[in-house]
């Protein structure tokens, strides 16, 4: 990865800068508060967002609501635009606007999703999406001081550091799982211990249950036979049941028969008593009848007398009709008259001249109208009267119509009877002839009676055959019963036992395949607790013992660079720097100011080189960023720093420095200065 450009809006001292980077050496030259680390930090800031523990306050210019830091890379010969963004609310400063081009295209999207996408283009580990970025630190950029805390760092928390930029804590990801899986296969060995600890047993009962099973077939077979012949025997007494209960059938029927017969007899005897009772009863009519009188002369005149009552009562209808309609309207002139009255009453004017109308004038026209209703009330009145006359007169007309057509209806009924004469002096001889059969049918039926009554007393006795046979049906079909009982117990039973051996096989099927499964887990949980778990120490071992041969040849090598020879620098097991001067140890706190500086600075670019090495893949190596690496340096070793320079041999290096000896070490200078409280760009040389 090489910088090319960078564009800062609102972060700390800048308010908007652009700057460009070329590529080989380039100092970052200014005094203190310039704005010299603003540059680098804004670089880490928009490559991999705010840190664990980084408030946004740290980066947003005082006073402003927003900031934005804009950076151009060139990753593998393509150029990629990183963008991010500072929003301030009421209670916090937040990340927002990030954004990424990539092969001409702008996308915008969530600042997580932006580093995890930075970490993919330089091809970092993904597990420093969520952690503090060591490895972009170790090999990159890291402010001098820091390089420093690693050194005076407790040494535990120091290899935690290296452990994890080197990969090699995974060794002890994998230590814990295999301890952690170990445990879960123990349990799982107890657990299954515990489920085929009664294997044998499950064994024994699943035998002693077969030697059940082969009993109780045994006894079935038993029961099946008694059944079998149970069911025969019973079978014969109902053959020969079935053939006395037709005998007893046969008696039922005939003496239903006989039933029937003397139901016959009866209704022939009830037949003579009818015929006996109408011969009567039509001698009786046919003498009746010939006694009365009857005159078609009279009956004609009757009718012609009602026609003419209902003639004069019609024309009386509509004279009332009539006379009903005249008092009608008589009544509906009155009322006409009373409400013109009341009308004129109420006029004051003329509605035609609009005169005014005085009440002589009014009295002179109700006068007239006075004349009217009362000619009017005399007309109502004898209306009124004639048609109560008209009431009464229709009274007698129906009265005398009635009574007319009561004698008529006599005429027909004595005309009706004396017609039917002929029909019942007809009817005496066939009832004659019916009484007649009737007796003989009688006497018939009597002898058929007689010879049901013979055939009865021959099917009698089976009556007592079929009670004693019933009863030894009875009793067969209890023995049935009670057999096919005991076989359906012995057969469900065996459906039990079976069923009870089938879930035991299978139980006995699972416990040997947990029994088999065992066996394989005790094989896992041998291999890994003893070999796998010693494979993976062995293996954690040689890569610490190889880094940190490298790491300490390299530290001793930077570091003979840049102090006198009376000095040499070692690392014990937790990568710890050991001094010596002329063979002696020395404390790091007793160092002068430029020797810890050579320490931390020797230290870093070990570290730098060993991690390029080691993870040859990650594309920063060719990029160095070094924040004042000659704090307190002496004239001689600042002369030594050019050796160093040219030694890291990357294709671009960047170096803060306010050191003016320095700007003779490097192929550019970007000068920094502050004016009105803003930090701005002097000039590049």
């Amino acid at each position: 990865m090489i910088l090319k450009k960078i564009f800062l809006e609102n972060i700390r001292s800048y308010e908007h800068v652009e700057i460009e980077f070329p590529s080989g050496s380039v100092l970052l030259s200014g005094d203190i508060g310039s704005g010299k680390t603003t540059i680098l930090l804004a670089v880490e800031f928009v490559l991999f967002g705010l840190q664990p523990g980084q408030r946004g306050s740290s980066l947003l210019r005082s006073g402003k609501d927003s900031g934005r830091v804009s950076l151009e890379i060139e990753i593998d010969g393509k150029n990629v635009i990183i963008e991010r963004g500072l929003e301030r609310s009421s209670k916090t400063i937040s990340q927002e606007n990030s954004a990424i081009v990539f092969n001409g295209v702008r996308e915008e999207i969530s600042h997580s999703e932006l580093k995890n996408r930075v970490l993919k283009l330089l091809n970092y580990p993904a597990e420093f999406a969520k952690k503090t970025n060591l490895l972009y630190k170790f090999t990159v950029y890291t402010p001098q001081e820091e390089m420093k805390q690693i050194i005076l760092e407790d040494s535990q928390t120091r290899l935690n550091a290296i452990r994890h930029v080197f990969g090699v804590n995974k060794y002890k990801n994998i230590k814990e799982n295999i301890a952690f899986l170990s445990t879960h296969l123990r349990e799982e060995i107890r657990n299954k211990e515990g489920i085929i600890r009664d294997l044998d047993l499950k064994k024994q009962q699943l035998e002693e249950r077969g030697e059940m099973l082969k009993v109780l077939e045994e006894n079935l077979k038993e029961s099946e036979r008694v059944y079998n012949s149970s069911v025969a025997g019973r079978k014969e007494i109902e053959i020969v049941m079935r053939e006395t209960k037709s005998k007893i059938d046969e008696k039922k029927r005939l003496e239903q028969e006989i039933e029937k017969v003397k139901v016959a007899i009866a209704g022939k005897k009830e037949l003579i008593s009818n015929m006996d009772k109408e011969i009567a009863l039509l001698s009786k009519e046919i003498e009746e009848i010939k006694r009365l009188s009857f005159s078609e002369q009279e009956l004609r005149r009757l009718e012609i007398e009602k026609r003419g009552l209902e003639d004069q009562e019609d024309n009386k209808r509509k004279e009332n009709f009539e006379l009903l309609l005249k008092v009608k309207s008589l009544k509906a002139k009155n009322m006409e008259i009373l409400a013109l009255k009341e009308r004129i009453m109420r006029i004051q004017f003329c509605p035609i001249c609009l005169q005014s109308v005085d009440n002589e004038y009014k009295k002179n026209i109700f006068a007239g109208f006075d004349k009217d209703i009362e000619k009017n009330a005399l007309a109502l009145k004898e209306g009124e009267a004639s048609v109560k006359r008209f009431d009464d007169e229709m009274r007698l007309i129906l009265d005398k119509r009635r009574e007319i057509e009561k004698t008529l209806s006599e005429f027909h009924l004595i005309r009706m009877k004396l017609n039917s004469i002929k029909d019942k002096e007809a009817k005496l001889p066939d009832d004659e002839k019916r009484k007649e059969s009737a007796v003989k049918d009688i006497e018939m039926l009597s002898s058929q009676v007689e010879r049901l009554k013979d055939s009865i007393r021959e099917i009698s006795k089976y009556d007592a055959i079929f009670i004693k046979i019933e009863e030894e049906f009875k009793s067969a079909l209890k023995v049935e019963r009670d057999a096919d009982l005991k076989r359906s117990s012995i057969s469900k039973e065996i459906e039990i036992t079976n069923d009870i051996i089938k879930e035991m096989h299978e139980e006995i099927k699972k416990k040997e395949d947990v029994k088999s499964l065992l066996a394989v887990i005790l094989e896992i949980y041998d291999w890994l607790a003893n070999k796998f778990s010693e494979l993976i120490a062995f293996t954690e071992r040689n890569v610490m013992l190889r880094l940190r041969e490298e790491f300490a040849k390299l530290f001793n090598e930077w570091f003979g660079v840049l102090v006198p020879e009376n000095f040499s620098v070692s690392l014990d097991e937790d990568f710890t720097p050991i001094i010596y001067q002329y063979d002696y140890e020395l404390e790091y706190n007793y160092l002068s100011g430029g020797e810890r500086t050579a320490v931390a600075l020797a230290y870093r670019l070990a570290l730098n080189k060993t991690i390029n090495s080691m993870l040859s893949d990650i594309k920063t190596k060719n990029l160095v960023i070094l924040d004042e690496p000659t704090d307190g340096f002496s004239e001689q070793q600042l002369d030594k720093m050019r050796d160093v320079l040219n030694e890291l041999n990357v294709e671009q290096l960047i170096i803060v420095s306010h050191e003016q000896k320095i700007e003779s070490f490097v192929e550019k200078v970007i000068r920094l200065r502050k004016e009105k409280g803003a930090s701005v760009i002097v000039k590049a040389e």
